[in-house]
């Protein structure tokens, strides 16, 4: 499993599974003399930890962050960051009855059939848990970028067929955080808590839809063909357990339009592109959309097949996200964050 490193200046590689002694990883590409600000770190880790509020799993993990090498006297020094975030409240025995059966809508499956051997506490490396490292380290690429005032900010826009009414322009988003489901308009957000908690009385889940917008970036971040920069966020955000969609600006509706109607003025004007010309920014506002499925984790009883390629049903026990959408939305903003240093950095290169 060669797949564990993200990022190509400022890199990430990942470690540890769901049910494991801890998460962690080493960040490699940061520069010497940065002070790090660690209780901004934490404040993101907690947005995204479990049992935060009454619509997400009950699993009580603290996820706080213990630095190992790379950081002296609250400054970088140019080494490798190494860190890990301990798992306190593994309930292992929840998974026994997976042991040998592959649960729908999983990896199981298929990570048996690859690997031969696979830990199926929790879905082991496969697990959601990993993305505590990946919000770790895009906070951090946002303090790296302060200087220039760059903000990715994420909402919940839709749960279900229960929809924002607004584009993000018409909101105050500075309220997301105000809504248990963050969403920050009202209404809305009223409609979705009663949507998950008609999912949970029902050990269903729902899926849903996270925008998010990226302010301040200049001109000219991100190069042609396989380096566009949308196609770094892409593939940053399809990384991500339940993930099926990615839409830049106006996306699939775009396609309604005519051309005339959805051309974007140079400077100023309409921005149905998504602050993305050509894979480069065009120092509009990036904004693009991120379409989760429902929860594979459910109650109710569903048909499967074991090892053995027999049909048998199980009803998934265990803590489960009803949504996964309202923990995702600090990890989207974590991959925008990431995803615009490295092709700052990119940037600097080839300039020189």
């Amino acid at each position: 499993m060669a797949s564990n490193t993200w990022g190509k200046h400022f890199r990430l590689t990942t470690f540890g599974e769901s049910h494991g002694s801890a998460i962690g990883g080493v960040i490699d590409g940061c520069p010497s003399n940065f002070s790090i600000d660690t209780a901004a770190i934490q404040f993101q880790l907690n947005r995204r930890r479990p049992n935060q509020n009454d619509w997400v799993t009950p699993r009580n993990e603290a996820d706080e962050v213990e630095f190992l090498s790379g950081i002296f006297e609250g400054k970088t020094t140019g080494a490798p960051i190494g860190f890990v975030i301990k798992n306190n409240d593994q309930k292992s025995r929840d998974y026994d009855q997976i042991k040998d059966t592959y649960r729908p809508g999983h990896a199981d499956y298929v990570y048996d059939v690859k690997y031969g051997h696979r830990d199926h506490r929790g879905g082991g490396r496969s697990s959601a848990r990993e993305t505590a490292c990946r919000v770790l380290a895009g906070e951090m690429a946002r303090q790296l970028m302060a200087s220039k005032s760059i903000q990715a900010r994420a909402y919940v826009s839709s749960i279900k067929d229960c929809c924002v009414p607004k584009n993000y322009g018409f909101l105050d988003l500075t309220k997301i955080d105000q809504s248990p489901v963050r969403c920050p308009d009202e209404t809305t957000s009223e409609r979705m808590i009663q949507l998950i908690q008609q999912a949970k009385e029902n050990q269903d889940s729902l899926g849903g839809i996270i925008t998010c917008v990226i302010e301040n970036v200049p001109v000219g971040w991100g190069s042609p063909i396989y380096e566009k920069l949308n196609a770094q966020l892409a593939h940053g955000i399809f990384s991500l357990n339940a993930v099926k969609g990615f839409e830049m600006g106006d996306g699939f509706s775009s396609t309604l339009k005519w051309g005339s109607q959805n051309n974007d003025a140079v400077l100023g004007g309409t921005n149905h592109e998504g602050g993305i010309t050509a894979g480069i920014s065009n120092g509009k506002d990036i904004w693009f959309k991120v379409a989760f499925k429902p929860t594979s984790s459910i109650g109710q009883r569903q048909e499967t097949i074991n090892k053995n390629n027999e049909t048998v049903s199980m009803a998934l026990e265990g803590r489960h996200d009803p949504c996964v959408v309202i923990r995702a939305v600090p990890i989207i903003e974590a991959i925008a964050h990431f995803t615009l240093l490295n092709s700052y950095l990119e940037s600097k290169i080839e300039l020189l």
